[in-house]
């Protein structure tokens, strides 16, 4: 099937309102608080551990529990999301995680924190098959990326601020007092969510015509007369090439991601000589050069669009060339320098942050108009992330024990990473609206097969409403 290009000329000068991009607000504020309170036990373990007595074996297996259940509810969230919507159930998320770090301070022993954790991951797992979501509903294609990039960055965000924060309210409160007063963040922003937010645009009050105009002029208009569906089966989702390509660049982008979040501090103690108060400065580095990632790789992949390139080339060239940057872990593992190290990591850590935006967005891309799919999608490609995140910590503390050194861990992400850049090129043949119904089965009522390419403009605001 032939592509649909870019949308050149159909921007609207005004929208009149900007709701959606408060909603990029709330959601980036959400990943703040959920990745502060997911990495709170992280700061509060040594004291914890000494207080309980239990050794390192076990400070592992309580830390990594969370990566479990996380992994295993992704598809179940997803599902939930698309069906009862993104307002209801990261509501009730957002109360629970927050009710789940709060009764972590009650902790009488290691078994009641593995509890804890394995339940923090149940609650947490809706958070980004929900972003996606109102991705997919709240914003035309060519401003998604830049969306999720921004929304995706309070990851960043909440990881470097949850040690300060959270050591600060130690020494306040203690810890247990400490796990209490962050889950609060939780609940006050459930408030102001279920507030402020409505599951689409054309339920908002705040939303004026020009706005709901501006987000739908870029999706296929449904056939008049048809009704909504569930969208494609399983069957068709697995067995499209632009699923499983973004699945294998997902499991890589995850792969570099979590040895930031895991072994870095320890490889530039270690392995480059950082004093723990260089560690502190300089070790924020990284994480803020992956800020800058996440926003410039939403801009530039939405400025392709913009420019009347297709959606297929944006979204390819943007995450592979950011998975391709990021290989230059292995590059920092064998200068001699420590500050040549710590340059090329943060070129690492933007260009795997900058890849991110995209693949965040491809999900919302892929979902049939009138069919919800975009969690459910993302939920997919987030339970391997979530198995790429048990993977990658194991895979370089194992190469360490057995070599001594962190080389052979690095040059293993800079292999996975141009391995999901090159998935990214040549397993996604194609990404749009239509690719799940083109890839055969499940033809979803109001988009026929074909359609994107019977000349049905991405621009009508007529027929039924997007649900």
């Amino acid at each position: 099937m032939r592509e649909t290009g870019g949308i050149r000329g159909t921007e609207v000068g005004s929208t009149g309102s900007r709701v959606r991009w408060q909603v990029v607000v709330l959601l980036f504020v959400a990943v703040v608080i959920n990745y502060v309170d997911r990495s709170s036990l992280s700061v509060a373990l040594p004291v914890v551990a000494e207080e309980f007595g239990f050794d390192a074996g076990v400070s592992g297996l309580v830390l990594g529990a969370f990566f479990w259940t996380y992994a295993a509810f992704q598809i179940p969230c997803g599902r939930l999301v698309d069906r009862f919507g993104a307002r209801r159930v990261l509501a009730v998320a957002a109360v629970t995680w927050s009710l789940v770090t709060m009764a972590t301070g009650l902790s009488a022993g290691w078994v009641w924190l593995l509890g804890f954790r394995l339940l923090l991951g149940v609650t947490q797992a809706a958070m980004f098959p929900a972003g996606t979501s109102c991705m997919a509903l709240w914003f035309p294609r060519d401003e998604r990326a830049l969306a999720s990039g921004l929304y995706d960055s309070g990851a960043r965000v909440g990881t470097l601020v949850a040690l300060p924060v959270f050591a600060a309210l130690m020494v306040a409160a203690g810890w247990r007092g400490a796990f209490a007063l962050v889950g609060t963040l939780g609940l006050v922003w459930a408030l102001v969510w279920w507030w402020m937010f409505r599951d689409r645009p054309d339920q908002h009050p705040g939303v004026s015509a020009a706005e709901l105009h501006h987000i739908r002029r870029t999706e296929p208009a449904p056939v008049a007369g048809a009704s909504a569906t569930t969208g494609p089966g399983w069957r068709v989702v697995l067995r499209s090439r632009a699923v499983w390509g973004t699945v294998i660049a997902v499991v890589a982008q995850s792969y570099v991601i979590y040895f930031f979040i895991t072994w870095f501090p320890s490889y530039l103690v270690d392995a480059r000589g950082f004093t723990l108060l260089e560690l502190g400065f300089f070790g924020t580095i990284p994480g803020l050069a992956a800020i800058g990632g996440n926003w410039l790789g939403g801009w530039a992949s939405d400025a392709l669009v913009k420019r009347g390139r297709t959606l297929t080339f944006a979204r390819k060239s943007c995450g592979a060339g950011g998975l391709l940057v990021s290989a230059s872990v292995g590059a920092a593992a064998v200068v001699p320098g420590a500050g040549a190290a710590l340059a090329l990591l943060s070129l690492s850590f933007a260009g795997v942050a900058f890849a991110t935006s995209v693949l965040l967005t491809i999900p919302a891309d892929l979902s049939p108009p009138g069919a919800p799919l975009a969690g459910t999608l993302q939920s997919l490609q987030n339970t391997f992330s979530g198995l790429a995140g048990i993977a990658s910590p194991l895979v370089v503390g194992v190469l360490r024990d057995v070599t001594g050194s962190f080389v052979p861990g690095l040059l293993s992400a800079a292999l996975v990473a141009v391995l999901g850049g090159l998935a990214l090129l040549v397993v996604v043949d194609r990404i749009d609206a239509d690719v799940l119904v083109a890839d055969g089965g499940g033809l979803v009522p109001g988009l026929r097969k074909g359609q994107a390419d019977s000349g049905v403009p991405y621009g009508g605001d007529g027929g039924q409403e997007v649900r």
